[in-house]
């Protein structure tokens, strides 16, 4: 089951300056899609000044309901108040961060089935040059520059300690069998405290950014992302990665979201 990136309907406008392409699938096992997407920009031009552009994941979990629950409302309401709230770029978004993670309790406690949903949350602001990014959980955002790719977060996981601590080799927890349990996420915990770089990254004409849930990144080394969004046609670029993740087993959910910078001065 494919998700379109956005509405064909929609009058949304997609300013030039970038390439955009984002695809979801179920994957081999599951039997719903609990992963959720989208991109924003403002109808204003001024606004589109102050607040550029906005990619989000997330990638739910709590059960057949929960999971696709958790995701939407973090998909909404960060989104919302990215638009909505007056600011700089880093302190809406932890705005958002905050304001989704106690909705999505709010609305466990109020329906019992929902209870121990949450999910995991990326978002890129895209502000003329600068990208500012918060992130909770394991879902994950790349940056693809001159033939290199770097991850720009931190998984909140379990193995991610393990390797902070000694214990197994990066290479090892890219296969862990633990590798998806999670020490952060948007509706678990008291209080949740997202990665979110006081400083924006530069980017520059030609970067290309990539999120994605686990179920790729899981599925694909980052040799494979990097060669993938190398294609002119991002589109199929997004095909070719979800198609492999798939032909692997697909165990999970697969999404990603593909951004090229054509001109940092749009």
């Amino acid at each position: 089951m494919d998700l379109l990136l956005y509405n064909p309907e929609s009058l949304m406008r997609i300013r030039p300056g970038i390439d955009l392409a984002a695809l979801s699938d179920i994957g081999c096992e599951r039997e719903n899609n609990e992963d959720r997407y989208s991109y924003w920009e403002p109808a204003s031009d001024q606004q589109f000044r102050q607040k550029g552009r906005l990619a989000l994941l997330a990638d739910g979990m709590g059960g057949y309901e929960g999971g696709q629950e958790a995701s939407r409302i973090a998909i909404e309401v960060v989104e919302d108040i990215y638009a909505n709230s007056p600011g700089d770029p880093r302190s809406i978004l932890l705005e958002g961060f905050q304001s989704a993670h106690y909705r999505i309790q709010e609305e466990a406690a109020r329906n019992p089935a929902l209870h121990g949903m949450g999910t995991t949350c990326t978002a890129a602001a895209l502000v003329e040059e600068h990208l500012y990014y918060a992130h909770v959980g394991d879902s994950r955002l790349y940056l693809i520059r001159d033939s290199s790719i770097s991850r720009l977060t931190h998984d909140h996981s379990y193995v991610s300690r393990l390797v902070e601590n000694g214990v197994i080799s990066p290479e090892e927890a890219e296969s862990h069998p633990q590798r998806h349990i999670l020490t952060a996420a948007l509706g678990a915990g008291s209080a949740v405290v997202p990665d979110c770089p006081e400083q924006p990254v530069s980017l520059q004409t030609g970067d290309v950014l990539l999120l994605c849930s686990d179920g790729l990144w899981s599925q694909l080394p980052e040799k494979e992302l990097e060669d993938a969004v190398q294609a002119a046609n991002l589109d199929r670029a997004c095909r070719k990665m979800v198609d492999l993740a798939k032909k692997r087993g697909g165990p999970d959910n697969i999404t990603v979201q593909v951004l090229r910078i054509n001109n940092t001065a749009k």
